[in-house]
């Protein structure tokens, strides 16, 4: 591929990277000797407004001034759109005001390169030969595939040196025309507030420069110091927020094109039931309905479904309530949580899984034995906007608009759905009103481009409703893990064992996404467990990957929403045999480790004291290269469980936007006290129980607590934070309601006996 033409990759050299290294040989060595492709330059789509520039792949500049940065990664209210222009302003020295952002297209240069090795199977202090070259050669393999995708919190900690670099190099332009028009050195001139200037006093706007500049060629460029930032790190106004509060922000629901039509599917209740049969004539009578027809299975999760197209959205949903349909429920209509939870026990009881991190001698170590077993249910992602993606093939060309997490897949997806060529779809990335891990699937793509196709040429808009969302999801694992643990006579952890149990999100994700098989080790299932960081001398991690027909996805935080649950609790257990303070406790585990000490320090400084009646609980996590730590002040009223206050502590490293990653830890909280004490999917006959928020029950408003953060200074590079405040909230919760009624809660969601 010529990557300055910045063409989307091939399926088939997707499938040759992704399947054939292993035989490659010799070809592979020396392609991994070869630096990584460019980040910085690819072509552009030919229908730039009248006078826009192009400077790089990333950056436009208009002759009014005002720049246009493309955006790689989703916005899914995570405030990723802010923090991005921000990188490309404060490079390219222009206020934030000046800033516009545009979703990019799919190009190379765009692709995720930290995703992938952050989810490579080594621990965050392994710094290793073998771990540095898998890394590389993970972020070498990834930069050739291009594949665009927004999760594993990598937006901010991807776009760091990239979008940075697009924004000096871009300015470096700037300079160079001014410098051709004055006839002085380049070096003579400085910028300020998207302007140019010279010793002299003599200035150009960077619109009056544009056109000169863009027809520069490349041109050296030198990033900023981090003591010459001027906005980096400083709060700033969300430039998403104005269209979101004036009604002009683009969801996908929000899409209107002329003559569009709407779609409804039925699915099969019950888990991998197939279509029997449909009778259109139960829709007799209602108006407005245009078409009827089955779906086929695909590989991205879709079903076997019966599509219902309408004139409206109104009459789709009555068809969908009035249509009779023949289902055959296939061979799991006896599975339940009480049969998952008994297959993950019988694993736990027969295998000794895969150990992940294994140090020591667990046998040899003697001391006083404690042990634990833990258990964390289905989870479903309930994001409020319901599953939907619009779709339109004419003249064969299939146009999407999707929010999406994964533009690069949902392209296959939907031209494998719709029988056309990847070369032949154009995708819009609409604002998501809400992912969590769940758009990072594509099987509403795949449904949209199959209905699609039946409709010439007419576009369609496929949503879901709330049950289905509900009851047809890519799930969070149930999950048991079993701990134990060796103390000396000095109350110190000698020994360390974990052996867990649950299915595997991330190959099955993989399978949908790429057709990879299902097989060997992932990592997702144990995260947060094999990688915590706590010195302890003796340890055996393992998991044991137990099968089900239950479809598994990611959820926020993946396997650290549970983990983190499982070895925060056991450690205050630990410091409760011990007769230790449960910070102190930590902090004799962590002498190694200065910055995870300083966040605990931090967060304990932060919480205070309890109040009467209430009782403070501690848990300490890292997540997608972020520490946090929270402590939970929490009280019993009406034999239930109240939080009033969630204190932060945070270290993700440099910090580009402060206001954001408050926003963040907000949202995380929310998100994880609401699985801590409510969420839980229950499947019986092998159907999903819960179908919408008054069964599913997620956090009410009242029932948040305050959320008090305080951000560690650090001039790490920056780490992810869309997840890391998610998995330390149900351990600090559970061990604050020890401390208040001395009941250790060992299963989510946290009930009192």
């Amino acid at each position: 591929m010529d990557e300055t033409l910045g063409r989307t990759p091939r399926r088939s050299r997707r499938r040759w990277l992704l399947g054939g290294l292993g035989l490659a040989g010799a070809l592979v060595v020396g392609w991994s000797l070869l630096p990584p492709r460019q980040r910085l330059h690819a072509v552009l789509p030919d229908d730039l407004p009248a006078q826009t520039y192009s400077l790089n792949g990333w950056v436009m500049v208009a002759a009014d001034g005002r720049v246009t940065v493309m955006l790689a990664k989703s916005e899914m209210g995570q405030g990723v759109m802010t923090s991005l222009a921000m990188l490309v302003a404060e490079e390219l020295d222009v206020p934030l005001s000046m800033v516009d952002m545009q979703p990019a297209p799919l190009r190379a240069i765009f692709g995720d390169t930290t995703m992938a090795p952050d989810g490579l199977p080594f621990r965050p202090d392994d710094e290793g030969l073998l771990s540095r070259g898998a890394h590389w050669m993970t972020r070498k393999l990834m930069r050739e595939l291009g594949l665009m995708v927004t999760g594993g919190s990598s937006s901010v900690k991807d776009s760091w040196q990239p979008m940075r670099e697009a924004g000096a190099a871009a300015r470096a332009r700037l300079i160079a025309a001014a410098a051709q028009i004055w006839a002085v050195p380049a070096e003579r001139c400085r910028t300020q507030d998207g302007r140019v200037l010279d010793a002299s006093g003599r200035s150009f706007g960077y619109g009056e420069l544009a056109a000169r500049a863009a027809a520069i060629g490349d041109v050296a460029f030198k990033l900023k110091s981090v003591r010459d930032f001027r906005l980096i790190g400083k709060a700033a106004a969300r430039i998403d927020a104005p269209a979101k509060v004036n009604g002009s922000a683009l969801f996908g629901l929000d899409v209107r094109l002329p003559g569009l039509l709407y779609a409804c599917v039925a699915m099969c209740p019950v888990l991998d039931g197939r279509l029997k049969s449909f009778d259109q004539h139960s829709l007799a009578g209602l108006d407005g309905i245009v078409h009827l027809l089955p779906l086929k299975s695909d590989r991205s999760g879709a079903p076997e479904a019966v599509a219902i197209v309408a004139k409206s959205r109104w009459a789709a949903l009555q068809a969908l309530e009035k249509l009779r349909v023949e289902w055959l429920d296939g061979p799991h209509t006896q599975w339940s949580n009480e049969s998952v939870m008994a297959g993950l026990a019988q694993a736990l009881d027969t295998n000794e899984g895969f150990a992940f991190h294994h140090r020591g001698e667990i046998g040899q170590a003697e001391g006083k034995h404690f042990s634990a077993e833990y258990s964390a249910p289905y989870l479903a992602h309930a994001a409020m906007e319901p599953v939907n993606c619009t779709a339109q093939l004419k003249s064969g060309r299939l146009a999407l608009w999707v929010p999406t997490q994964a533009p690069s897949t949902a392209v296959v997806a939907a031209a494998r759905a719709a029988g056309v060529s990847e070369q032949s779809v154009e995708l819009q990335v609409t604002l998501i009103g809400g992912g969590f891990g769940r758009k990072l699937d594509c099987d509403m793509v795949a449904q949209a481009a199959d209905i699609a196709r039946a409709l010439d040429g007419a576009p369609v808009q496929l949503m879901w409703t709330r049950e289905q969302d509900i009851r047809h999801d890519f799930y969070r694992p149930a999950a048991i893990a079993r701990l134990s643990a060796v103390l000396n006579a000095g109350g110190e952890v000698i020994a360390l064992e974990s052996k867990s149990a649950s299915g595997a999100p991330a190959q099955q994700l993989m399978h949908r996404a790429f057709g990879l098989p299902q097989t060997g080790p992932d990592k997702t299932t144990v995260e947060g467990l094999f990688d915590h960081p706590y010195g302890i001398p003796n340890q055996r991690i393992a998991h044991v990957n137990v099968d089900s027909p239950v479809p598994l996805g990611p959820w926020r935080s993946v396997g650290h929403s549970h983990n983190a649950f499982f070895i925060e609790s056991f450690i205050d257990e630990l410091a409760s045999a011990a007769h230790a303070d449960p910070v102190e406790f930590r902090r004799q585990l962590l002498t190694q480790r200065p910055r995870h000490r300083a966040v605990l320090d931090a967060a304990v400084a932060l919480a205070g004291r309890p109040g009467a009646g209430r009782a403070l609980g501690v848990a300490l996590h890292e997540s997608f290269g972020s520490i946090v730590a929270q402590v939970a002040d929490v009280s019993i009223e009406d034999e239930r469980i109240r939080v009033h206050r969630i204190s932060c502590a945070v270290d993700c490293g440099i910090v580009v936007h402060p206001d954001g990653v408050r926003q963040q830890v907000e949202s995380s909280v929310c998100m994880g006290l609401s699985a801590a004490l409510y969420e839980r999917i229950t499947i019986a006959h092998g159907r999903v129980q819960q179908s919408n928020y008054i069964d599913y029950q997620t956090l009410r408003i009242w029932q948040m607590p305050e959320v008090a953060v305080v951000i560690v200074p650090s001039d790490a590079p920056p780490e992810g934070m869309g997840e890391p405040a998610t998995p330390p909230v149900a351990p600090a919760v559970a061990n604050a309601v020890f401390r208040l009624t001395g009941q250790r809660l060992r299963s989510l969601p946290l009930k009192l006996a």
